[in-house]
């Protein structure tokens, strides 16, 4: 029997761990990912994607920023970053 009790601990711990890992794993999601922004002062969306991320870190090598995620940056900065945005659409 203490084959059985073992067993049931081992099959309850992992019914347990599962949804622990999967809200860690989701948890360190890059956030801004999938997200659709307005820019105000130019009146229209811009998805996140790849492209816009490569641009955004561009962005903050330029001026000489550290990176923190787009959703975090107060209003201001995100206006200044969609002003820079569209003098460079291409990149």
């Amino acid at each position: 029997m203490q084959f059985g009790k073992k067993l049931t601990t081992l099959v309850l711990l992992a019914a347990f761990a599962v949804p622990v890992a999967t809200f860690a794993q989701d948890h360190d999601h890059d956030h801004d990912r999938d997200h659709r922004y307005y820019d105000r002062a130019h009146k229209d969306y811009h998805n996140w994607d790849a492209r816009e991320d490569a641009a955004y870190r561009r962005w903050l090598a330029d001026n000489h920023r550290k990176y923190r995620e787009f959703g975090h940056l107060n209003e201001r900065d995100q206006q200044r970053y969609w002003a820079w945005r569209h003098d460079h659409p291409d990149r």
